[in-house]
């Protein structure tokens, strides 16, 4: 198993890409703490997974304090944390004229600071395991939809941080920092959000060939199954480096004509 004996905290994991990473953490030999805002979901993700193997913490992670108590969490529970991955996210549509700046400074809280302040937390834990941070960004780090724009920012500043931190900590304290930017994922959440836009229940089984030329979206288990590599020892000393998992390149791109 390519995590054997890992303890891993996962943010987030109560749905979606966090959940997926977290259950394939677990089949790779890791036990884990699931982190969200759903009490329910989370205590269904437990029980999934053998409460032997996961423990649950329900917190704004954005909140004092909450960064401190998962790392707590982790090491009463299991002795030990050997990596951690910043998945937790605020997700919401606004652009230059909808974005305030209470929205705006809402958005780089939980996007931004919260995984700096979870990464300060855990850092004497990963250092003394030579443990791995893995930032789950969004492709729209790199420039971002004009209709998403404080999310974009928000996730353009963590892909900074991750390049900075990548180099900064596996020099000075052996921890590597990596990030996936994840493209277009069918979750829960994006579920509802499409629908909460005015799109049919089912928007999702016919997307057009210019943002699906595979036919669909991406599935969460996919990024899962890639942020695997990051938080084995497999994957040596790479480190500050960031990887857009979507089904097509973004710059460059040629889409197809109608």
């Amino acid at each position: 198993m390519r995590l054997q004996n890992k303890v891993i905290i996962v943010t987030g994991s109560c749905t979606g890409i966090g959940k997926a990473i977290a259950i394939h953490c677990v089949k790779e030999g890791a036990s884990v703490v699931i982190h969200g805002l759903e009490n329910d979901l989370g205590r269904d993700v437990v029980e999934e997974l053998g409460k032997e193997k996961a423990v649950l913490h329900i917190e704004d992670i954005a909140a004092e304090g909450a960064p401190q108590r998962l790392v707590g969490l982790a090491l009463s529970t299991f002795g030990r944390l050997d990596a951690i991955v910043n998945n937790a996210a605020m997700v919401a549509s606004s652009n230059l004229q909808t974005t305030d700046l209470d929205f705006f400074r809402r958005m780089l809280e939980v996007n931004t600071i919260a995984p700096f302040a979870l990464i300060k937390a855990a850092l004497p834990s990963l250092s003394e395991n030579h443990g791995s941070v893995l930032n789950i960004g969004s492709v729209n780090a790199w420039s971002g939809e004009p209709n998403l724009f404080a999310y974009s920012v928000s996730k353009g500043a963590l892909m900074t941080m991750t390049r900075n931190l990548g180099d900064t900590l596996y020099r000075e304290r052996g921890v590597r920092v990596n990030q996936i930017n994840p493209g277009w994922v069918l979750t829960e959440n994006e579920v509802q959000r499409k629908q909460s836009q005015g799109l049919p229940d089912d928007w999702y089984k016919d997307i057009s060939s210019v943002y699906a030329p595979a036919g669909r979206i991406l599935w969460s288990a996919e990024i899962a199954a890639a942020a695997i590599y990051w938080l084995a020892d497999e994957s040596g000393p790479i480190s500050g480096q960031v990887v857009d998992l979507e089904q097509y390149p973004l710059i460059g791109r040629n889409p197809p004509k109608n």
